[in-house]
């Protein structure tokens, strides 16, 4: 029986980008779809098809393009550029959309009507290199078309590409033919087609190489390879230690059920790289908020305050597991590796820790014997129950009676399937205090009891994992016990020092048990670590804020949560006391006359005995004597 023979062919690939596509969205959705799809139907499509030009997937955003013939490919790309600019003369800047094109000629692999391989890696990564409303060709798509099209070429130098073992020459598609002459007497790094010979231009390489020797190799080894992140104009400063997001992998398998292993695959990677002081990484929470959405690593650094990002893909086939993976040094402009994993499916936490060994290594990161342990246990080596566990997880943030019920059930048998396994059993415990302090059960003592022996159990199992600590603490919280409750989350911020759950739990504690500025700290460290938070995490930052006495920051903190929840009665109590602090006594009425409308039974009191595990009583009434200045119902 012989294996199938690959089918393979050599074509002209062109791919295509939206250049600002996330900032467009986000000041004008409904108007940028609409452009674009009057764009691409009236414009570019018949480009393509004059050019003898085949779709072959659209993608948001971007446009992969097939052509036999790579001439037709570059004449088709300066017909559609200079059209666009045409479409956008007298546009206002914030309407106006430009794109970005990049073009290789390279060897792909057909499967059906779809096409894969390292020469569409190439163009997707030229067209990256483009300038908005710009084309950049690789050097073997020059050699074809350097004589048959009226445009000149500017080089950029040898591009280092992923999965590609030698730096490829890339070159700057000169639209304007005026500007091609103008560049006649330019350094030889430029070329015009109508006057400047190929001869000249590697003799001129030559010499200028010679001349330069390392130092040359030097700068072409250090330009970036795409405009880095502008570090002043990063929402957080950067850290002084080694700063990475871990963005959601991608599922390329074309299962569904596959999700759940790229979402626990990312997640693990993250608690991995967390539990290290060494480095600040950006937590699950905010790195999972850029899933599914077209933005540049640039722009991810700069919004999340981080230097190094992390992306990648898993596909399955069967049994067999490939994992892509590539580290970007988004300050510096550069692809610092990719690199693919393969393996089977049984083989996937092997697979998970090189990558992480990987990242240690770029990043310098000296590990100790201690650390070693810590980022290498995940506590379990079985795939099942890693996957129930997963699948559980996808419930419990559902939120709901329910979803806690079917959460419950999934992670007993991911313990059951695993019973030295630690992670469901502090799960287990989450699932009874949260339903505890929901009131969703008739024996709330019960159910707290029941959670503390699970909690304890996880701890027996695996003291180094942070979970059981996080959980017990938030049971002893519950039965009022703050020290034990401060004791236990310290435990788990100190094995895992950038997780955001162990240090907003801790901050939740601390305000609590009275000890305000010390929450208001650990909050904003835990604010930092994670900058897409939860609008739930805002109200809690901003309750230590108002107890501690901090009422401009309040102001602050809770006026971003009112606008996320315009409806939630928790801003409005926040704002309400911390204009009457200030003595802003209209904007406090109009705050509390908000609140009676939002929940017309609200009373003082009633607020305040909902607090029943807030120790330090004389703070809260404190905030509370503020809310009935201000004609807030006793």
């Amino acid at each position: 029986m012989t294996e199938e023979r690959v089918q393979r062919r050599l074509a002209a690939i062109l791919a295509i980008d939206v250049v600002g596509y996330s900032r467009l969205m986000e000041k004008d959705e409904a108007g940028t779809l609409a452009r674009l799809k009057a764009y691409r139907e009236n414009l570019i499509e018949p480009e393509i098809a004059a050019h003898q030009g085949r779709i072959v997937k659209l993608m948001g955003d971007g446009i992969l393009v097939e052509f036999a013939s790579v001439v037709d490919a570059v004449a088709c790309a300066v017909a559609v550029q200079r059209c666009m600019v045409q479409q956008n003369e007298g546009e206002p800047d914030d309407r106006s959309i430009a794109i970005r094109i990049g073009i290789n000629l390279g060897d792909v692999i057909i499967d059906g009507d779809d096409i894969y391989g390292n020469g569409i890696n190439v163009a997707a990564r030229l067209e990256t290199l483009a300038e908005p409303g710009g084309i950049c060709i690789s050097g073997r798509v020059l050699e074809q078309v350097e004589k048959n099209v009226d445009v000149g070429f500017a080089f950029l130098g040898p591009q280092t590409v992923k999965n590609i073992e030698k730096p490829v020459n890339a070159y700057r598609v000169l639209l304007n033919p005026e500007d091609a002459r103008k560049l006649v007497g330019a350094p030889a790094d430029t070329l015009g087609t109508k006057s400047l010979s190929r001869q000249w231009l590697v003799a001129a390489v030559v010499v200028l190489l010679v001349a330069l020797g390392s130092a040359g190799m030097w700068y072409y080894q250090s330009r970036p390879d795409f405009l880095p992140a502008a570090t002043a104009e990063m929402a957080y400063p950067l850290p002084e230690k080694p700063s990475i997001a871990v963005l959601p992998f991608e599922n390329f398998s074309g299962e569904g059920q596959d999700d759940f292993i790229t979402r626990g695959f990312t997640e693990d990677v993250i608690t991995a790289l967390s539990k290290l002081p060494q480095l600040f990484v950006i937590s699950r929470t905010s790195s999972f908020a850029f899933k599914d959405k077209a933005i540049m690593a640039t722009e991810i650094a700069e919004e999340l305050g981080v230097r190094y990002i992390l992306e990648g893909s898993i596909q399955r086939s069967g049994d067999t597991l490939r994992i892509s993976a590539q580290l970007i040094d988004a300050v510096k402009g550069h692809h610092l590796w990719a690199d693919n994993f393969d393996g089977d499916a049984k083989g996937l936490f092997a697979l998970q820790d090189d990558i992480v060994r990987r990242i240690l290594i770029e990043l310098q990161v000296k590990l100790t014997a201690g650390d070693h342990t810590r980022v290498a246990s995940r506590g379990t080596t079985n795939l099942d129950a890693w996957l129930l566990r997963e699948q559980a997880m996808a419930e419990l943030y559902k939120f709901t009676r329910e979803s806690t019920v079917r959460t419950r059930e999934l992670l007993q048998q991911a313990h059951e399937t695993d019973p030295s396994w630690a992670r469901p059993l502090a799960g287990l415990a989450f699932t009874y205090w949260y339903e505890a302090r929901r009131g969703w059960t008739d024996d709330r003592e019960g159910w707290i009891r029941k959670g503390i022996e699970l909690a304890e159990k996880a701890i027996e199992i695996d003291p180094q994992e942070p979970l059981g600590y996080m959980q017990l603490g938030n049971l002893h919280q519950l039965m009022g016990d703050h020290e034990r409750a401060i004791e236990l989350r310290e435990k788990a911020v100190q094995i895992a020092p950038n997780d955001f759950q162990a240090n907003w739990g801790l901050g939740s504690v601390l305000y609590r048990a009275g000890q305000v500025e010390r929450a208001v700290e650990v909050l904003k460290h835990a604010e930092r670590v994670s900058p897409r938070h939860p609008v739930s995490f805002t109200w809690t930052l901003s309750f230590a804020q108002l107890f501690a006495g901090h009422y401009e920051d309040t102001i602050e903190t809770a006026s971003r949560a009112r606008t996320r929840a315009p409806d939630r009665d928790l801003p409005r109590i926040q704002l309400a006391a911390a204009y009457s602090a200030l003595g802003r006594v209209e904007e406090a009425k109009s705050e509390a006359k908000e609140l009676l409308r939002i929940d017309p039974k609200f009373t003082v009191s009633g607020w305040t005995r909902r607090l029943i595990d807030f120790k330090d009583r004389a703070i809260l009434d404190k905030v509370a004597s503020l809310l009935v200045q201000v004609g807030l119902p006793e």
